[in-house]
C-alpha cells in the first residue's frame, strides 16, 4: 500500500499503479461476480466489471423495471441475467447491492447461497453494522468484505466512461478463505475506483450516514433554503437568489475547490469574498457543530438505522417518498433553478 499524506497525517491507500487490473483478473480469474440488484450502485459497478473483463452475472427480479433496464444494458436473460435466487447460487463473489430495505427482506433467500469459500460483498456497512436491528448475521465460512464508492452508481458509470475513476473505501469484516483482502482490493479496482483507502464496517456506515444526512445532502439543502429565502424575504428576485444561492457555487465555485482546494479559490476570488468568507466561516461552523454532534450521536445509537429500516419497510413508502420529494421539486427555490438551468447556453 503507498502512504500518503493526508493533512499531516500519513495514511496508506491503494493506487491503480500498484494494484493494476492485471493483477485483478489474475486475483478473480476464476470468480462469478453475482450482482443482486440492479437500483443505485448495481448498474455502475455490474458493468464496469464487464467492461474490465471480468465474469459477471445481474441478479434482479423478472418483470420489474429494474429487470427491463438490465436487459437494454445488454444483460441477456439465461446467460448473464437471472432470478435473484439463480444468480446467488450460481456467483462466487456475491455483491449485495440491493437497498438496506431489499437487503433484509431478501437475505434469507441469499443466505441459503452462501456456501463456504464464497464472498459476500457489500457497498455499506449498514446490514452488518446494525445487524441486531437487520438480522444480516453471514455464516463463518464465507468471507465477508465491503467496497464503497464515494459516489453515486451513476458517477461511478460517468466517471469511468470519461477514463477517471471514483475513490472507494474498502473493509474486511470475515476472512474465512485467507484472500478476502486480495479479492475486496481487486474487486475495487474493477469496479473503476480512483484509488481505494481502508475502512471497517461500523466506519463506513457512520461516515456514510453523516455524510447523506449532513454536507452531501441534508445540511446543504437547508442552507441552501436559508440563504435563498434570506434574500427572497428582503425582496431580491427568484433569479437573483437562486444564481447566488445555488447556480454560483455548484457551476463557478465548486470545480475550483474540486480542482485546487478551497484555499485556491478564496485566493481567486475578489478580496471583498475573501474577507467576507474567512469572517464567517467559523461562525457557520459553530452554529453547525452542534448539530452534526446530535446527527453522529443518532448515528452511533442505531436511531438513524432503525428510522430507516421502520420508514423503507412501509408498503406506502414509495408514495411518501414521491410526496417529500414533490415538495423540495415544487418549492420556489427548486423551480427557479429549472429555469435557470433552461438558460444555460449551449456548449
Amino acid at each position: 500500500m503507498a502512504k500518503i499524506n493526508f493533512g499531516g497525517v500519513a495514511e496508506e491507500v491503494v493506487t491503480r499503479e500498484e494494484f493494476p487490473m492485471e493483477k485483478a483478473k489474475q486475483v478473480l480469474k476464476d470468480e462469478t461476480i453475482a450482482v443482486i440488484g440492479y437500483g443505485v450502485q448495481g448498474p455502475g459497478q455490474a458493468l464496469n466489471l464487464r467492461d474490465n473483463g471480468f465474469k459477471v452475472i445481474v441478479g434482479q427480479r423478472k418483470n420489474s423495471k429494474t429487470w427491463d433496464k438490465a436487459v437494454s444494458d445488454g444483460w441477456v436473460p439465461g446467460a448473464t441475467l437471472f432470478e435473484i435466487e439463480e444468480a446467488a447460487q450460481k456467483g462466487t463473489i456475491i455483491q449485495f447491492l440491493l437497498s438496506d430495505a431489499g437487503q433484509i427482506a431478501l437475505w434469507p433467500t441469499v443466505k441459503k447461497h452462501l456456501t463456504a469459500g464464497k464472498a459476500l460483498y457489500f457497498s455499506h456497512g449498514f446490514g452488518i453494522t446494525y445487524n441486531d436491528q437487520t438480522g444480516i448475521i453471514p455464516p463463518k465460512d464465507v468471507d465477508v468484505i465491503l467496497a464503497a464508492p464515494k459516489g453515486s452508481g451513476t458517477s461511478l458509470r460517468r466517471m469511468f466512461l470519461a477514463g477517471q475513476g471514483l475513490n472507494s473505501s474498502f473493509a474486511v469484516f470475515q476472512d474465512a478463505t485467507g484472500h478476502a483482502r486480495d479479492r475486496v482490493i481487486a474487486l475495487g479496482i474493477g469496479i473503476g475506483s480512483g484509488y481505494l483507502f481502508e475502512t471497517d464496517f461500523k466506519r463506513e456506515v457512520f461516515s456514510d450516514l453523516t455524510g447523506e444526512r449532513g454536507t452531501l445532502m441534508g445540511a446543504i439543502q437547508g442552507i441552501f433554503a436559508a440563504q435563498y429565502d434570506t434574500l427572497r424575504k428582503h425582496g431580491h428576485s427568484p433569479s437573483e437568489a437562486f444564481n447566488e444561492t445555488i447556480e454560483e457555487l455548484t457551476q463557478s465555485l465548486m470545480p475550483l475547490v474540486a480542482e485546487n482546494g478551497m484555499d485556491w479559490m478564496y485566493a481567486n476570488c475578489s478580496t471583498t469574498a475573501q474577507r467576507g468568507a474567512l469572517d464567517w466561516w467559523k461562525k457557520f461552523r459553530d452554529a453547525a457543530l452542534p448539530v452534526f454532534n446530535d446527527l453522529y450521536e443518532s448515528v452511533a445509537a442505531g436511531k438513524e438505522a432503525k428510522r430507516s429500516i421502520e420508514s423503507n419497510s412501509q408498503p406506502d413508502y414509495r408514495q411518501k417518498l414521491d410526496g417529500e420529494l414533490k415538495e423540495l421539486r415544487e418549492s420556489e427555490m427548486w423551480q427557479a433553478g429549472v429555469a435557470v438551468r433552461k438558460l444555460r447556453p449551449e456548449a
